[in-house]
């Protein structure tokens, strides 16, 4: 099925079963498949994890393909899909999720499937998920067929190589000797790998004349809420082209408006969004919540110190973070996002926030549901998730022009915005310069975040799942970048500072590692 197709089947998921049947049976006729279904797949999230976008887009996909999809949601701890899986007679289990605890949560289902004797073909996927990482952790715990499935226009191919009598062994073996050629190039690549000890990178940190720094102090300190922001002043926010690639159509907006390819398709996507929206901001159907907190800050090696106000002698709480610790060229620093922070006391702040648009959304994905509107139910998600980007864009644009106010004079627009044309940065945690989602516990609580309905899960998923949240630094020499891998020495340290046990840490940070745990 190629990418455009996708979103033609997606599209045709209207309002009743009425009108789905006939097309389910068209699509069989086009295959030339009729009568009982090709298999039974079993599809969920993960435990822990919230998130079902790709998981629906490809159950709406292998549907329309033939397939009885049992969809079981999302945080399906493990003995309930290995238990659903044996109730449903299904043929094929496939997991989804989208956070790096997810990860290990994959690879705890491997190992009980293996556990159970099971022998189903197990499909990998969602955005975290890659070919390597199921090759290294998940194929070696599990002698059943273990596939990773980039995206939805892969699902149909590979369950039907994986159910066929005359290719599936064959497709199995096949994909088993490249799962362990993957597995040698990577201890391969990972030997030749060069790394340097903690103090050693330290001493390479990033280089900022805080002598000759302009402090700004934000309009005030401690948290502030944001409850029912307007969602038409949210949309204008909106960076579109995630939005396509949700839908698996590949290319910039405006652009793929007019693409020679998938140009049709995304444009009647874009219409089809921009109306729901409509509907959305008439109907307030979705509201809009955050809050936003400020302390006094002190950089502390590679911690971040925060004070009640800037006269306190000792510290109340700190972040946490990591440093690079791959050998860098000359004159490039190991960076760390403490480094961004002063080391002079009583002068510098942090900023923090967290931000929902997905408050209203269960009531409304429920009517999508019950009406059997399957292509509602997957847009509506979409764009929740779009516009709580858009709240998190939105208000550090109001941070940085008024409750910080440290570039009042800023004037971008919206492409500028989306390229990171302005000052300061709002990393956070669990993405690349901070992986660690476990920072987001003391987060949380300094923003008393459940106040305005915003939750954590036991992996530290935020709920619901149209939520953003991180940190805000001022300073213009701040920037982004990726943690890599880092060393046990970085972690033995990390444990010592955050007061947990190395093997805890190992866990969280397991992708981060240059070393087996």
């Amino acid at each position: 099925m190629f990418l455009p197709q996708v979103v033609k089947s997606a599209r045709v998921m209207k309002k009743s079963v009425a009108y789905l049947t006939p097309f389910l049976e068209e699509e069989k006729r086009r295959s030339g498949v009729v009568g009982k279904p090709a298999a039974r797949i079993l599809m969920a999230t993960v435990k822990g994890d919230v998130h079902d976008i790709g998981k629906n887009i490809v159950g709406v996909v292998l549907a329309c393909n033939n397939y009885d999809v049992v969809d079981l949601g999302v945080m399906v701890p493990t003995d309930k899909i290995i238990e659903a899986a044996k109730r449903e007679k299904v043929d094929v289990i496939g997991l989804s999720g989208l956070i790096t605890p997810s990860l290990d949560e994959m690879v705890h289902v491997a190992k009980e499937m293996q556990r159970e004797k099971m022998t189903l073909p197990l499909l990998i996927g969602g955005a975290t998920t890659s070919r390597l990482h199921t090759a290294v952790k998940i194929d070696p715990v599990y002698d059943g067929p273990v596939v990773y499935v980039l995206d939805a226009s892969r699902s149909v191919p590979v369950a039907s190589e994986l159910i066929s009598e005359t290719t599936r062994d064959a497709f199995k073996a096949k994909v088993k000797e490249e799962y362990k050629a993957l597995r040698a190039d990577h201890e391969s690549r990972k030997e030749g790998k060069n790394y340097i000890p903690l103090t050693e990178a330290r001493t390479n940190k990033t280089k900022i004349d805080w002598s000759k720094t302009t402090y700004t102090k934000p309009n005030f300190l401690g948290r502030k809420e944001i409850i029912a922001y307007p969602l038409e002043e949210i949309r204008k926010y909106i960076d579109w082209t995630p939005f396509f690639q949700t839908w698996m159509l590949a290319g910039r907006y405006p652009g793929i408006l007019k693409d020679s390819v998938v140009g049709i398709e995304a444009t009647k996507l874009f219409n089809d969004a921009n109306a729901m929206l409509d509907e959305i901001v008439r109907e307030k159907s979705l509201q809009a919540n955050g809050v936003i907190a400020f302390y006094p800050a002190q950089n502390t090696q590679d911690d971040v110190a925060l004070f009640t106000d800037e006269k306190e002698t000792s510290s109340f709480a700190s972040f946490h973070f990591l440093r690079q610790q791959n050998k860098k060229a000359q004159n490039l620093p190991n960076f760390c996002l403490a480094d961004f922070v002063s080391p002079d006391k009583g002068k510098d702040y942090i900023g923090m926030f967290a931000v929902t648009t997905g408050i209203g959304l269960e009531k409304l994905t429920a009517k999508h549901q019950a009406n059997h509107d399957d292509y509602s139910d997957i847009m509506a998600k979409a764009l929740a998730d779009r516009l709580a980007e858009a709240f998190a864009e939105c208000l550090h644009q109001k941070v940085r022009k008024e409750y910080w106010g440290y570039a009042k004079d800023e004037q971008l627009s919206n492409e500028a915005l989306i390229d990171e044309k302005y000052a300061g940065i709002r990393p956070a945690p669990g993405y690349p310069a901070c992986p660690d989602h476990t920072e987001k516990k003391l987060l949380f609580d300094l923003l008393q975040a459940d106040k305005v309905g915003i939750q954590l899960t036991e992996s530290y998923a935020m709920f619901p799942g149209a939520a953003v949240s991180g940190f805000y630094f001022s300073h213009p020499d701040s920037k982004y970048f990726g943690l890599g891998k880092i060393e046990k020495d970085q972690v033995l340290d990390y444990a010592k500072r955050k007061n947990m046990k190395v093997e805890e840490i190992e866990r969280w940070l397991a992708p981060n590692l240059s070393y087996d745990a």
